[in-house]
């Protein structure tokens, strides 16, 4: 990764500007713009892991900002991270280093908080952060528990700050064009059923042994509020996401992102009603305990929006394996991270193809970042010059806390209809299960130990 230095001789995104000014910059073709301060945002980010350094890298292209602070309770990632961070940054510095997210809220004072950690936590940073007097950047899905979303969306509006999903769909070149261009004229008549689907065989299925913790590690901070599970190697990017005691499986991982994109494209808000069926039905022989097949009907008036994974088989269309489909009485539009595709019925209408775009050489240093998206990139770029738009207008971004909420929540509600095998209607006013008492009761999960569970009248 020395090689970033090599490319950051090449860049300035950001020119001097005159005192009290602010500076216009373009962002290519699509027509978007930021505003930044001559002095730099201060910004820190919690959980160095894999998308949240992405996520940094990519806030750092496009804004005037200084990471002043790294949190993260691996020493080993935080180290490396912070080297990176000084590869990439103007000022060359490495950031303040923190293995407790709480200490570095209470010394440092930032304008822009992170976070991209595990989802057990989103919930407890976000708040801690708006009260700390920072912007939120967090990722999706925004809380384990429907509660911990109605507290974080309480918390955005009792504070006054911007909160951005990383619900980046919405900031995706190629769809955002679908979007206008075929949803937006019509062009597929009157909308009345919606497919989405993951097939992506991404569900880890081990049997590690339970193991000593390493020194590197503090793995009771890592579990924080979570269910205690034994030590059974590192948690990082794949296995935790296995397990439902830190997430909500491959339906709050990637149906979250579909739904979001559906409800975005035409307009919906909460589903009436929400019902799935699934389960463990092919990979029993692993520690997993999230489902590799489920289904899910997210009912709205004179349209479902029905969502499909099975983490184990071929897909049902090799071309579009995580996808959404809406069907039109004029035509299909089909669409993903890597392209999208209307398709008219009858000899009327011609089919119109997106493809993703890529900004390699415009941002050659995405070639050397480790595991980078590099179709998702422009879109992150995208999603963080609305977030930092927003902040400067005191406006709402595209993917405002109380829309990553609702996308978050549908998902949870999913997973416990198929816990409790029958459909559920929620309530966002009373935060409750219509006529299920059961359910309203598993809205808020307990919190291990010390960790108490935030309530939007608490906030």
């Amino acid at each position: 990764m020395n090689t970033d230095k090599q490319f950051l001789a090449r860049r300035n995104f950001i020119k001097s500007a005159s005192a009290a000014s602010l500076l216009l910059t373009s962002m290519g073709s699509y027509g978007f713009e930021f505003f930044a301060d001559e002095k730099p945002k201060k910004v820190a980010l919690i959980g160095t892991g894999w998308y949240g350094t992405s996520d940094l890298f990519k806030l750092i292209q496009v804004a005037n900002v200084e990471v002043v602070s790294l949190c993260d309770v691996d020493s080993n990632f935080l180290n490396e991270v912070g080297e990176l961070v000084s590869q990439r940054q103007k000022n060359g510095k490495v950031p303040k280093l923190y293995s407790d997210y709480r200490e570095m809220l209470k010394k440092e004072k930032l304008d822009i908080v992170l976070i991209g950690t595990p989802d057990h936590w989103h919930a407890l940073m976000c708040i801690d952060a708006l009260k700390a007097g920072a912007h939120v950047y967090v990722q999706k899905p925004i809380s384990v528990d429907v509660i911990e979303g109605e507290a974080m969306v309480a918390a955005a509006r009792k504070y006054n700050k911007v909160v951005q999903v990383g619900t980046q769909r919405k900031s995706t070149p190629h769809l955002i064009d679908a979007k206008k261009q075929i949803v937006d004229k019509e062009l597929l008549g009157k909308i009345g059923h919606v497919e989405m689907c993951c097939y992506y065989h991404m569900r880890a299925n081990g049997n590690p042994p339970v193991q000593p913790v390493p020194d590197f590690l503090d793995y009771e901070m890592w579990t924080g509020p979570a269910p205690w599970r034994p030590y059974d190697g590192i948690p990082h990017r794949r296995w935790w996401r296995t397990f439902r005691e830190y997430g909500n499986g491959i339906m709050g991982d990637m149906c979250v992102h579909m739904l979001d994109t559906v409800r975005w494209m035409l307009d919906l808000g909460w589903p009436k009603r929400i019902s799935s069926e699934g389960g463990i039905y092919v990979q029993k022989d692993g520690k997993s305990n999230i489902s590799d097949t489920q289904t899910a009907v997210f009912e709205y008036d004179g349209i479902n929006c029905i969502w499909q994974h099975r983490s184990w088989g071929n897909p049902a269309d090799p071309e579009y394996p995580w996808a959404f489909i809406i069907y039109g009485e004029k035509g299909v539009l089909k669409g993903s991270t890597m392209k999208a595709d209307f398709i008219p019925y009858g000899k009327e209408g011609e089919p119109v193809h997106f493809d993703v775009l890529y900004e390699k050489e415009k941002y050659p240093e995405d070639l050397v970042e480790k595991d980078n998206e590099l179709n998702a990139a422009p879109a992150t770029r995208r999603h963080m010059i609305n977030f930092l738009e927003a902040i400067a207008n005191g406006t709402r971004p595209v993917a405002d806390i109380e829309e990553g909420h609702i996308s978050t929540a549908s998902c949870i509600l999913a997973n416990l209809s198929m816990d409790l095998g029958r459909p559920l209607i929620y309530d966002p006013s009373s935060m409750s299960v219509v006529d299920d008492q059961e359910a309203t009761d598993k809205l808020q999960r307990a919190y291990r130990g010390q960790w108490k569970h935030p309530h939007p009248d608490t906030v």
